[in-house]
Parts: structure tokens; C-alpha cells; sequence
């Protein structure tokens, strides 16, 4: 791939503008997918806040100032327009975006995109224990592999902090999973 100021320039030229965001989008479709899918929990809810988020990736191109990668721009944009969509369903529902998920992780088995097994809807489970925050830094580095500082860039805040978050989470589902006997099931498997 050419390197990402290229890239980006192409992205904001009008010649190469459509070849290249066809091109971000197979980059960058499926990784921001699985990302947003993870707050918003359900199939058809990811695809909705997926395509809004290529919307404003779209929109706001010429306005990229590159002081993150184009990456953690984009991570960025989809976990607020997540965020922005957890919102309204909790103003719909006048509940919690806690209650918001939970109505969503009830729903989680019955969804026909769901091929997880039983041990990785407890896990959903376990991860809706946590606070708003805790989850969403432990998905965004357990799942996605991001670096603490690209998380801080993302939720907008401090590095220590994220860290405090991320290790908080760990240790939570770890102490959940002995608490409940997950380990002996899965060695016994």
C-alpha cells in the first residue's frame, strides 16, 4: 500500500476521490464493523452505525488534519457515532445505555449474524458487568488490538487512565470467570 499521506491526498483530490475511499472502505470496512458491533451489540444496529460513520468519514476528509493516524481518525469517528447512537435509543427508551445493551444482549442470541457459542455470550455478559468505559477500552484493546495511547486518542482521554480502565476490566472478568467455574467447564472440555 502507498504510505498514508499519499493515500489521504488521493482521498481529498477529486480525480482519485471515488477509487480511493472504494479503496478505505475494503481497508477499513470490517475492522470498523466487528469495533462498532461490539458497542452496539446487534447486526442490523453495526451496519446502520457503520454506514453513518463512512458518511462522516466522507464528509469530513477535507477537514483531517492528520494529527492521529487515519486509522485512529476513523476508529475515532465510529466509536462516537456508536456512542451517538446508544444515545438516541436511550432517549427512545428513557433508560440507560447500560439497559440500552442489555436489551440488545438479550436479543444477541436469537440474531441470526451471531455465531458465537455459549461461552462467548457469558462473555458478553461478563463485559456488560462492567462500567461504560471499562468495556468499551477492553473491547477496543482485546479485540481490536489498538495501543493504549491510540484508545486515549479515541475516548478522549488520558493514557493512565485508559490503563486503569483496561486492567480494572481484566481483572474483573477474570474474577468473574473463576467465581462462576468457567475455567474447570473448559478444562473439562
Amino acid at each position: 500500500m502507498i504510505n498514508e499521506a499519499e493515500f489521504i491526498q488521493q482521498l481529498t483530490s477529486k480525480k482519485h476521490q471515488e477509487k480511493a475511499f472504494a479503496k478505505l472502505l475494503h481497508l477499513y470496512q470490517e475492522r470498523l464493523y466487528w469495533h462498532i458491533r461490539k458497542i452496539v451489540i446487534t447486526h442490523e444496529n453495526a451496519d446502520d452505525v457503520l454506514q453513518n460513520t463512512f458518511i462522516r468519514v466522507y464528509k469530513s476528509l477535507a477537514n483531517f488534519k492528520q494529527q492521529s493516524s487515519l486509522h485512529t481518525w476513523m476508529y475515532k469517528i465510529a466509536y462516537n457515532e456508536s456512542i451517538r447512537f446508544l444515545e438516541s435509543q436511550k432517549k427512545k427508551t428513557f433508560s440507560s445505555i447500560d439497559e440500552v445493551s442489555d436489551k440488545y444482549l438479550g436479543s444477541l442470541k436469537d440474531d441470526v449474524f451471531f455465531d458465537g457459542d455459549e461461552a462467548q455470550l457469558k462473555l458478553q455478559k461478563t463485559l456488560l458487568q462492567l462500567s461504560e468505559k471499562q468495556r468499551q477500552v477492553f473491547q477496543m484493546k482485546y479485540y481490536d488490538n489498538l495501543k493504549f495511547r491510540e484508545i486515549a486518542s479515541i475516548i478522549e482521554m488520558k493514557e493512565a487512565t485508559v490503563k486503569t480502565h483496561y486492567y480494572g476490566a481484566v481483572k474483573h472478568i477474570e474474577n468473574t470467570i473463576t467465581s462462576v467455574g468457567y475455567i474447570e467447564k473448559i478444562k473439562m472440555v
